[in-house]
């Protein structure tokens, strides 16, 4: 595993340099973002949602004054940032001490530990917490001491609670949602779409999602535009999807995506696990008396990263799946993305690649045959044979 410290191959880049990250996240995509960055990844960011500001969130107001006027018997705080809003927008509301007096009279059961910190820093006292930070376990404890004719109300969060709110009404309970952080589409979908464009172009080399709605709306865009069965097949193959917690997951998978999700469902061992899965894809080669360590959108020679465009990278990605095997340019024409039929663009092309690449030497030129990657002996062997 990497640490912050730690550079692979002893260069002075990061474990993700060369690879691409794309970001969906509305809500912290900044500080996700810049831990990607930190580690070398270059990230692009298009938010598949936008949040609605609570001060002008109708349906939050709406359930506010419903739990006011008709007391709950069971309020449950399941995020910190969703129950310090709601606690916010009612002041702004002028409903703040009432709601809090409110709270005050009801068995209040906060899900984790930061959400124990919210409901403490609002001057209330949580009667019960789960050391496992499990909505089940929540819900395990409820349908132990009965909710049958009980009113419950549930801060919900944008997330989905798979089966949560269900299993209470089946109990008999009287559940009300309060809509904290609802999600809408973006006010400019041009970003999402680049993304799709990017993803079915393989020129993203991961996914990151941090929300259920998030993975539901990108793969909702995706549909709208007639790109879905090319989109799966990239997550499927070539894009690596990273979710920061199985429910986020559930969208994906529900399409048959498998997806990688951290131990602890955080943001930073959410990028920890990108530092150790993206280097282990990248293909190692010892060309021309060189090491090199072609990654997602970036070579690194001899421990130094070297910037390579999109269609030098098509280039070689084509010569590198037979190394040492001589390519023909018809085939690695059609490696290149809207070059036509002029085989001078693949001359044009390699050239760049050669400069990028700053060892010329790298790649052999095959008179009248195509190009080749002029593997060292032993390891030209080793290929051929199979």
């Amino acid at each position: 595993m990497y640490d912050e410290q730690q550079r692979p191959d002893g260069g002075e880049h990061g474990p993700l340099a060369g690879f691409t990250v794309g970001v969906t996240a509305a809500r912290r995509a900044e500080e996700l973002g810049t831990l990607l960055q930190r580690r070398g990844a270059n990230v692009v960011h298009a938010p598949a949602l936008r949040i609605v500001p609570l001060a002008d969130d109708s349906e939050l107001l709406a359930a506010t004054q419903e739990l006011i006027d008709r007391a709950p018997d069971v309020v449950i705080a399941t995020t910190a940032i969703g129950f310090r809003g709601w606690i916010e927008a009612s002041d702004g509301w002028g409903l703040g001490e009432t709601l809090l007096d409110r709270l005050s009279e009801v068995e209040l059961l906060a899900r984790g530990p930061k959400v124990k910190g919210a409901v403490r820093a609002a001057g209330l006292t949580e009667e019960w917490s789960p050391s496992s930070e499990s909505m089940a376990e929540v819900l395990d404890r409820l349908l132990e001491e009965g909710v049958e004719g009980r009113r419950i109300a549930v801060q919900l969060h944008g997330e989905p609670l798979p089966g949560f709110v269900e299993s209470l009404r089946a109990g008999g309970a009287d559940v009300v949602g309060v809509p904290v952080y609802r999600w809408m589409a973006p006010e400019d979908i041009g970003p999402v779409d680049r993304m799709l464009d990017a993803t079915v172009a393989r020129g993203v080399d991961a996914l990151t999602f941090t929300s259920a709605p998030a993975a539901a709306s990108f793969l909702s865009r995706a549909e709208t535009r007639g790109l879905l069965p090319e989109v799966l097949a990239a997550l499927g193959h070539d894009v690596l999807t990273a979710c920061v917690g199985p429910v986020t997951a559930l969208p994906l998978q529900g399409h048959g995506v498998d997806t990688l999700q951290p131990e602890r469902f955080r943001l930073g061992p959410l990028v920890q696990l990108l530092c150790q899965e993206l280097p282990g894809r990248a293909k190692v080669l010892p060309i021309a008396g060189h090491r090199v360590e072609i990654r997602g959108q970036a070579v690194v020679v001899d421990g130094t990263l070297r910037a390579v465009p999109p269609a030098g990278m098509s280039l070689l990605r084509a010569l590198s799946r037979r190394p040492g095997w001589v390519v023909a340019r018809a085939e690695l024409l059609r490696a290149l993305p809207g070059a036509g039929r002029d085989e001078h663009a693949v001359e044009t092309a390699m050239a760049r690649l050669r400069t990028a690449l700053g060892a010329p030497k790298l790649i052999q030129t095959v008179v009248k045959r195509g190009y080749r990657l002029a593997l060292d002996p032993a390891a030209d062997a080793k290929y051929s044979d199979g």
